[in-house]
């Protein structure tokens, strides 16, 4: 047979993004998205149900004025004064174990009482809904196990350990030793589940070191302290108890660097008090021995510049000690530096200084090692800040030992020279003389370290607290966590992104053809039609869809389409001779042949079927006909036309079944029988619709497409892959055929796999040859069987 040019060269297809389409695919799968926004938030409330509250509680703290870090970072230096660095080295004392364990002392911690609720367990602190005694118990070594006991009647209760210990049954007055422990329960249990368990101190250092420090605002002396904790009271109990232990403790370390003072005063004066005493001993000795009761004005003038000299010579010495200590410290500790003489009055105030540099440099450190390691950069810095400032004292400290030592010196050369001119007077007056220097010197320095001891005991008198509490601490029965509007929000928002994600993952993952405007992005190769999903079950045979049961349903509107496109082609044609294939076996290229053929038949157009698939054809079963002669056994010589074609008078379709499976279906389809046969065939009817085998499994239908005046390749929505939009093309480019249409079977309208472009018929373009419709859109119109009834078409049955 000829194939002539039946179908027009066909342009690409301009597609344009459809925002409403875009809207489809998201609402066709409405349900998916409130599914997972309604099991988010089913997750969100078991979270919320599951999840301890946390409840928050603020104090303010007011640290004394102790001239702080200047603020470098901008502004008058002279005015503003950077705070932060002093409440952050404040803030490490304060979360101080020694500091945290002293609050914890003044709570009562050593029994914790639960309650067991229906979702979670609640601590009761600082109720206790009944009385424990410890009878004795190990300081370190007991149980930490949590013991649940409830009431059976009032005088006996249930006991059991967390330890998987055995329940037993106990009165009120037994002693129980269990856990290293020795306690009784002393008063009724209520009704309801607890629990208890024993605590030490220890146990609670990281529940009550949970504090958040911070500036209150920016150049002020006002430390924010917030608890957090599951438990209102408690953070409240435990804020307040720890700011009251960090002034106390503040206090006391003011007043240790004041007792140093004193002590190295005192060891001073233990030493010096001997030497006093045993200079007026000898004075007095002396003065009895030799009868001698005053000196000449000249020796009396020598004693006196003897005795200032040696006071003053005394008190440099004194200092260098301190000195000495000082930089002793600053060589082997690299804790908190203490000043242990009161050296700023004597001394450079440029050291003090110093050393209140180096103290909050340590603090500082110490802050930053709970954030970082050893090794880190913020800590390298801090180091160098710290052998910088300790560089600088030391500087400081080798200026000041040279003055001192200048100082011994000279008074050294001015008691020389006083001794000189004491050793040219009378001997006795001579030795007086010393004696009552001696005397003098030691009295002197005496009084002098008396004085400073003094002072230092005044001053640790009158030492206050560096820090003062501005408010303190309560409850707050408002839980910052878990917050549940913010909760289910962040849910909902999630659902809906799973939602939306699943829906694209889905559309992702397709591999499959499911509209036409997917067809068309991916072939130019034109399509006649599109046949709607068929409307009922269809049974292996598929015998109903032969008669189309409903002629005016949309399945039956849909394959009229096509019979209607079909005699557009090839239309220079009395009778056409049309091959139906498709890819691969199951795309309903039988089922469309034997619709159309229901439909030709319908407008009293003479059609034969053929069932031209000798592998596994199943027509005969529409036709309800045995398979023991047919095609295989015509092309083989086997049978004549006559015997094999089947007349349906039912339907008034004439038909030929495949026949026996031969050993060589492929090659009897090459014969010159077969196209013989389609020569004979052609002039006798108007439609000759040959059903082969699947293209893309088997070569076996290649001779009939190459013979068939128009080709009608069957893709199947949902089926079908992508793939598969391709072989038309390839098929009339490597045969060199323009007969090729497409249909696209069983459409069911399914929005979620809809190509969200549409295509410009309505400009024109792409294959606007041929007028079909996909029939989406159109239910209720009033046109087709299975239209839903309108509301008030039920409400007038009622």
């Amino acid at each position: 047979m000829s194939n002539p040019e039946i179908l027009p060269h066909n342009k690409s297809v301009r597609q344009d993004i459809d925002f409403y389409k875009i809207f489809k695919v998201f609402f066709s799968r409405w349900y998916w998205i409130a599914g997972c926004v309604i099991i988010s938030l089913i997750i969100a409330r078991i979270n919320i149900l599951y999840t301890p509250p946390m409840y928050q509680t603020s104090a303010s703290l007011k640290l004394q004025e102790n001239r702080p870090t200047l603020n470098t970072m901008g502004g008058d230096p002279s005015q503003a004064y950077n705070y932060t660095d002093k409440i952050q080295s404040e803030g490490v004392v304060i979360q101080s174990n020694d500091v945290i364990l002293n609050a914890i002392s003044n709570l009562d911690y050593k029994i914790s009482y639960y309650i067991k609720g229906t979702i979670r367990t609640t601590e009761l602190y600082p109720r206790k809904p009944f009385e424990i005694e410890i009878i004795k118990q190990d300081s370190v070594d007991f149980s930490r196990f949590l013991y649940q006991v409830e009431a059976v009647n009032p005088t006996t209760y249930t006991l059991i350990s967390e330890n998987n210990g055995p329940k037993k049954e106990y009165h009120y007055s037994d002693t129980l030793k269990m856990g290293n422990m020795i306690f009784r329960i002393k008063s009724q249990i209520p009704a309801g589940s607890y629990s208890f368990k024993f605590n030490s101190k220890e146990d609670f250092i990281g529940r009550a070191g949970n504090i958040t420090i911070s500036e209150m605002g920016n150049f002020t002396n006002i430390m924010q302290l917030i608890q957090t904790d599951s438990n209102p009271v408690f953070a409240a109990d435990i804020l307040n108890s720890i700011m009251k232990e960090y002034v106390a403790y503040d206090i006391i370390e003011k007043r240790r660097s004041a007792e140093q003072t004193i002590e190295f005063i005192e060891s001073q004066l233990g030493f010096l008090s001997k030497k006093a005493d045993t200079a007026g001993s000898n004075l007095a000795n002396y003065k009895i021995k030799n009868k001698m009761v005053d000196l000449s004005a000249s020796s009396q003038l020598n004693a006196s510049k003897l005795s200032a000299l040696e006071t003053q010579k005394s008190e440099v010495n004194i200092e260098l000690i301190g000195i000495n200590e000082l930089e002793n410290q600053i060589n082997n500790n690299r804790d908190k530096i203490k000043i242990n003489f009161d050296l700023e009055g004597n001394i450079s105030g440029l050291l003090s200084g110093l050393v209140g540099q180096l103290n909050t440099l340590i603090s500082s450190r110490e802050l930053k090692l709970t954030q970082f390691r050893p090794n880190s950069e913020p800590i390298q810095e801090v180091d160098k800040q710290i052998s910088d400032v300790k560089a600088a004292i030391k500087n400081n400290i080798k200026s000041l030992k040279e003055r001192n030592l200048k100082l011994m010196r000279y008074f050294d050369n001015q008691i020389a020279l006083v001794n000189q001119s004491i050793s040219q007077i009378p001997g006795k007056e001579k030795d007086f003389v010393q004696f009552q220097s001696n005397f003098d010197v030691n009295n002197k320095v005496l009084t002098y370290l008396s004085e400073k001891k003094l002072e230092s005991e005044l001053n640790a008198a009158a030492i206050v607290a560096g820090a003062a509490i501005v408010n303190k601490a309560f409850p707050s029965n408002v839980p910052i966590s878990p917050l549940k509007n913010k909760i289910y929000s962040f849910a909902a928002m999630i659902g809906l992104a799973c939602g939306f994600g699943l829906i694209l993952l889905v559309r992702f993952l397709n591999p499959y053809i499911y509209d036409k405007e997917t067809v068309e992005a991916l072939t130019n190769t034109p399509i006649i039609g599109v046949i709607r999903k068929f409307p009922e079950y269809i049974d292996k045979d598929s015998r109903q869809a032969l008669s189309i049961s409903k002629p005016k349903s949309v399945f039956a509107e849909s394959v009229r389409s096509v019979r209607t496109n079909l005699s557009f082609l090839a239309s220079n044609k009395k009778s056409k001779t049309i091959c139906i294939t498709s890819e691969v076996s199951g795309e309903g290229k039988s089922f469309v042949t034997v619709n159309l053929a229901g439909t030709l038949a319908l407008i009293d157009k003479k059609v034969i079927l053929i069932a031209a698939d000798l592998r596994k054809s199943k027509l005969h079963k529409v036709f309800g006909s045995d398979n023991k002669n047919g095609l295989s056994s015509y092309l083989t010589g086997q049978k004549t036309l006559e015997e094999v074609i089947i007349h349906d008078d039912v339907h008034n379709i004439d038909f030929i079944p495949s026949g026996p499976v031969p050993p060589n279906p492929s090659e009897l389809l090459h014969t010159e029988s077969m196209k013989k046969l389609l020569e004979i065939l052609a002039p006798q009817y108007d439609y000759v619709l040959v059903d082969t085998a699947p293209v893309g499994l088997v070569s076996d239908a290649i001779p009939l497409i190459r013979q068939s005046d128009v080709n009608l390749f069957v893709i199947r929505s949902g089926k079908s892959q992508f793939r598969a939009a391709a072989i038309p093309e390839r098929l009339s480019r490597e045969y060199g055929l323009s007969n090729l249409a497409i249909v696209l079977n069983a459409f069911g309208d399914d929005a979620l796999h809809s190509n969200y472009y549409t295509t410009d018929y309505a400009r024109g373009g792409g294959n606007s040859t041929y007028y079909y419709s996909d029939y989406s859109g159109y239910a209720g119109s009033g046109y087709y069987e299975e239209d839903p009834k309108k509301w008030w078409e039920f409400w007038k049955k009622k």
